[in-house]
C-alpha cells in the first residue's frame, strides 16, 4: 500500500497519456485544430484582455516606465514559452501545465498547479469581461447617447449591483463553446484578425498625438514600481497556456502545438509594447489614472473626432469576446483533463456525442465565472490571475529539466535552445515578479490552494486513476 508521501510524489507515465488519448480519440474529444487555429487560441487569450484597459491600472504604478513592465514581462514569458513549447512537443496532450506537472513533478504538484489553473482562468476571463462592459458604455455612449446606469455597469464594491454586460458575455461565449470547438476556434480566428487590425489602427492614428515630453521622469516610479505593474501586466500573458489546453484536439500536435506557442507570443509582445508607447507618448501619464476605456478616450483627444474612438470601441468589445471564448474554452479542458485523470467528479469530462465537447462542464464554468464577473472588482482579479499563472509558468520551467533527467530519450519535436540557462532564468523571473504582488493577493492564493488540498483529501486521493493503478500493483505483488 502506497503511502501518502509516495502518493504525492508518484508521477503519471508518459505512455499513460497515449493511452487517455487514444480513448478520447474514438469517444471524445475531436482533433480538428490546425496550426492557425492553435495560434489563433494564444493570441486570442491575450490581445484584447489587457492591452484595452490595464493601462489604467499600471500606469499610475509605474509612469511612462510601464513600457518596460511590459517588456519585463515579455521577457520572462518569453523564456517560459520556449520551456513550454518544448513540454508541448513532448507531452502532447490537454491540460497545459497540468499535465506537465502530473509528468514530472508527481500528483501532489499536479493538484496545487491544477488548483492554481483553475484560479488562472477563472479569474481571468471574469477579469476580461469586467473590462468588456466599460467600452459597452463607451460606445453606446458615443453612437446613441447613452450608457447602462452604474448600478447594471459595476461589482457592489465599486458602487453598483452587478456587471450585467460582463454576465451576458460569459453566457454567450459559453453558448457558443457548447456547440462544438471546431466553431467556437473559426470564428475565434476572425475576431483574432479583426483585433489586430483595430490596434495597428490604434498605433497609426495615435503616433500623431507624440509628444516626447510624456517619457519626463521615466524612472520615478522605481524598480518597486515597474515590477509591480509587470505582475499586473503578467496576466495578459495566460494565452501561452490556452495553447497548451487544446492538445488533445490539434492535429499533429508535436510539431503544430510548441510552433503556435512561439508564434502567439511574438505576436503578442510587439503588439503589447508597439501599443502601451503610442499610447503613454499621446496622453499625459496623470490622465491614465481611473481612465476607463483608455485606449478610446485617447484616439479621441489626438483625432478631435468620436469616429475613430468609435471604430476601437466596437473593435475593443469584438476582440475581448475573444478572450472570453478561448479562456473559457481552456478552463473546461483543464477540468477535463484533471476528470480523465479521476482527480474530479466524471461529469466534468462526459462529451456530448454529436458537439464532441464537455457541455456540462462548459455550463457549470459559466454560472461559476458569471457569478465573479458579475459581482467581483476587476483590480483585484487581475493580481489573482497573476499568481496563478506565475506558479503554472514556474512549474512548467521545472518541468523541462526534470524531464530532461528522467526521459532524456523522450521524442521531441522542439527543444529549448541555451538549456538550461533558459528555464532557470525563466524560473527566477517568476519567482522576482511573485513576491512583488501584494500580500492579500498571496494569502488569497494560498487559502485556494489549502482548500484545493482538502478537496484532494476527500475525494481526490480515493478516485485518482493512478492512485487506484498502483493499489491494483501492489495487491498483486
Amino acid at each position: 500500500m502506497a503511502t501518502v508521501k509516495e502518493r504525492l510524489l508518484s508521477r503519471k507515465p508518459i505512455g499513460g497519456y497515449d493511452d487517455i488519448d487514444d480513448a478520447h480519440g474514438k469517444t471524445g474529444l475531436a482533433r480538428n485544430l490546425g496550426l492557425v487555429q492553435l495560434t489563433s487560441l494564444g493570441v486570442g487569450a491575450t490581445i484584447g484582455t489587457g492591452i484595452f484597459f490595464i493601462l489604467s491600472e499600471t500606469v499610475p504604478m509605474a509612469g511612462p516606465a510601464t513600457i518596460v513592465s511590459f517588456i519585463i514581462a515579455g521577457i520572462v514569458a518569453g523564456l517560459t514559452a520556449l520551456c513550454y513549447a518544448e513540454m508541448a512537443g513532448a507531452v502532447p496532450v490537454s491540460g497545459s501545465s497540468y499535465s506537465y506537472a502530473y509528468a514530472t513533478l508527481g500528483e501532489g504538484v499536479a493538484v496545487l498547479i491544477g488548483a492554481c489553473l483553475l484560479l488562472e482562468y477563472g479569474v481571468s476571463v471574469a477579469a476580461v469581461a469586467v473590462g468588456w462592459s466599460q467600452y459597452i458604455n463607451e460606445l453606446t455612449n458615443t453612437l446613441f447617447g447613452f450608457a447602462l446606469p452604474d448600478a447594471l455597469s459595476y461589482a457592489p464594491e465599486e458602487g453598483g449591483m452587478i456587471n450585467l454586460p460582463a454576465v451576458v458575455l460569459i453566457f454567450a461565449c459559453g453558448l457558443l463553446l457548447s456547440r462544438g470547438a471546431r466553431e467556437s476556434t473559426t470564428l475565434n480566428a476572425i475576431m483574432v484578425a479583426m483585433k489586430l487590425i483595430v490596434l495597428a489602427f490604434f498605433v497609426i492614428l495615435g503616433i500623431q498625438g507624440w509628444n516626447t515630453d510624456h517619457f519626463a521622469g521615466f524612472w520615478d516610479a522605481g524598480a518597486s514600481g515597474i515590477l509591480g505593474a509587470a505582475g499586473v501586466v503578467f496576466f495578459t500573458f495566460v494565452g501561452l497556456d490556452a495553447v497548451s489546453t487544446a492538445g488533445s484536439e490539434a492535429k499533429n500536435p508535436r510539431r503544430n502545438m510548441p510552433l503556435a506557442i512561439i508564434l502567439s507570443l511574438v505576436i503578442v509582445t510587439a503588439f503589447y509594447v508597439l501599443v502601451a508607447t503610442v499610447a503613454i507618448a499621446a496622453q499625459p501619464v496623470a490622465k491614465f489614472d481611473g481612465q476607463e476605456a483608455g485606449l478610446a478616450a485617447i484616439l479621441n483627444d489626438v483625432t478631435g473626432s468620436n469616429i475613430f474612438s468609435t471604430v476601437l470601441a466596437a473593435g475593443a468589445i469584438v476582440s475581448i469576446i475573444s478572450v472570453t471564448l478561448v479562456v473559457l474554452y481552456g478552463q473546461t479542458r483543464i477540468l477535463y483533463s484533471m476528470s480523465a485523470d479521476g482527480l474530479l467528479p466524471p461529469i466534468f469530462r462526459r462529451v456530448d456525442p454529436k458537439s464532441k465537447t464537455p457541455v456540462a462542464n462548459t455550463w457549470i464554468v459559466t454560472v461559476v465565472i458569471a457569478i465573479l464577473a458579475g459581482v467581483v472588482p476587476i483590480n483585484f482579479l487581475a493580481e489573482m490571475t497573476s499568481i496563478g499563472t506565475l506558479l503554472a509558468f514556474l512549474v512548467v520551467s521545472i518541468g523541462v529539466m526534470i524531464l530532461r533527467r528522467t526521459h532524456p530519450d523522450l521524442p521531441r519535436s522542439f527543444r529549448v535552445p541555451g538549456y538550461p540557462v533558459v528555464p532557470i532564468l525563466s524560473a527566477i523571473g517568476c519567482v522576482v515578479i511573485i513576491v512583488t504582488l501584494r500580500p492579500i493577493t498571496l494569502l488569497v492564493c494560498l487559502l485556494w490552494i489549502a482548500v484545493a488540498f482538502v478537496y484532494y483529501a476527500l475525494y481526490g486521493y480515493k478516485h485518482s486513476r493512478l492512485g487506484q493503478n498502483l493499489a491494483q500493483n501492489d495487491l498483486r505483488h
